[in-house]
């Protein structure tokens, strides 16, 4: 019986949206599928992992009955993204199976009842929807996404602070070495809430996120957040844990300021960093007025020196810190110059930029 025809690029976009959140390793066999559902000409894509769920639907051919099945997700975006592009793609079913065809490819897949397909429900509790543009919230991510923790005991770590302020919307991020925080402004005044997004969710959404003015609805409740964009829509769990003070954290009125072109540092940085030390990756700035100097060193004994023109007339300062953290902050904002406020050899360092005003990030120093 034949289940549904489509256009090769248009079921390979829509299996993109949704297969990222299905785990290669599975508690329950039946979360490695996909839920698809038809309804009329609409077919809609579902996956889980039971902490996130994303679901997106498209317009299909008219033809071929309703059903709702499971088929796996990852041999399913595997066959066809494999397809030639602009080739007509047929589902049809037969017993306990799916025949996936598409010219003179024939693909047969086992499939799973739809009936024990668990989903996560949207629950009660959540705050009114508001919404901002969808490269606003993208470029919000793109600025702190880099600082999460990945599997960090501080569970609350690994994700994002997400921050509801009146007008305004906050996301923070920290591994406990450096904190990236970015602002927006939001049209309409809002009910103050905080939640802790899984690192996942996040990732997740940046792939779903366009460079584009569409909005994106966002609802968030104690236990659960919600992002719908047109076609698509992404649940969430949330974590339940306290994230870090990071007004206290960021620092203000740092008496020490040097002002330099982002790419000459950073290519500056990147030079010096070949000779770093593999696992402490440390370099140490050095500064003078209007002189930035960046040293390596290594347990060879070799040593990389380089040396800037910056602005700065404070007092010489020698301060060591991690080179790796130093690129990815400096590489998340596209300003042409940037900031570095400091206090002592043994005070945080705060970067910012003007063409990014909303963006702050700080790096622990280390001893080198």
């Amino acid at each position: 019986m034949l289940l549904v025809q489509s256009e090769r690029n248009a079921l390979l976009a829509a299996i993109s949206n949704v297969v990222g959140v299905v785990e290669r390793r599975q508690t329950l066999p039946i979360l490695s599928n996909l839920l698809l559902e038809r309804r009329g000409n609409r077919l809609s894509f579902l996956a889980t992992d039971l902490e996130v769920q994303v679901s997106t639907s498209i317009d299909v051919e008219a033809g071929g009955e309703d059903f709702a099945i499971t088929i796996a997700a990852r041999k399913l975006f595997d066959i066809v993204r494999a397809l030639p592009e602009g080739v007509r793609v047929k589902l049809d079913s037969k017993d306990s199976q799916v025949v996936v065809s598409a010219g003179k490819s024939r693909f047969t897949l086992q499939t799973l009842p739809a009936a024990d397909y668990p989903r996560v429900e949207t629950g009660a509790g959540l705050s009114e929807p508001f919404s901002l543009s969808q490269k606003s919230l993208r470029r919000l991510l793109q600025l702190v996404q880099f600082a999460m923790a990945s599997q960090d005991i501080r569970y609350y770590l690994n994700g994002m602070l997400l921050v509801l302020a009146g007008k305004q919307l906050r996301v923070v991020a920290t591994d406990g070495h450096r904190l990236s925080y970015a602002e927006a402004p939001l049209e309409n005044e809002v009910e103050s809430r905080e939640v802790i997004i899984p690192r996942k969710t996040v990732l997740e959404l940046n792939k779903l996120l366009g460079d584009v003015d569409d909005a994106v609805e966002l609802r968030i409740g104690a236990n659960q957040v919600t992002f719908r964009l047109p076609g698509t829509e992404l649940v969430s769990k949330v974590v339940d844990g306290k994230f870090p003070d990071y007004q206290r954290v960021i620092p203000a009125n740092q008496p020490r300021q040097l002002e330099a072109n982002r790419q000459t540092v950073m290519q500056a940085l990147q030079r010096a960093a070949i000779l770093s030390n593999e696992k402490f990756r440390g370099v140490r700035l050095v500064m003078s007025d209007n002189t930035l100097g960046i040293v390596c060193n290594n347990n060879e004994q070799e040593e990389a020196a380089d040396e800037i023109e910056v602005q700065y007339q404070g007092d010489p300062l020698d301060v060591g810190f991690n080179v790796n953290y130093l690129l990815e902050g400096m590489g998340a904002t596209s300003s042409d110059s940037v900031t570095l406020s400091l206090g002592d050899a043994n005070s945080s360092m705060l970067i910012t930029s003007s063409g990014e005003p909303g963006f702050k990030y700080v790096v622990m120093p280390m001893r080198i």
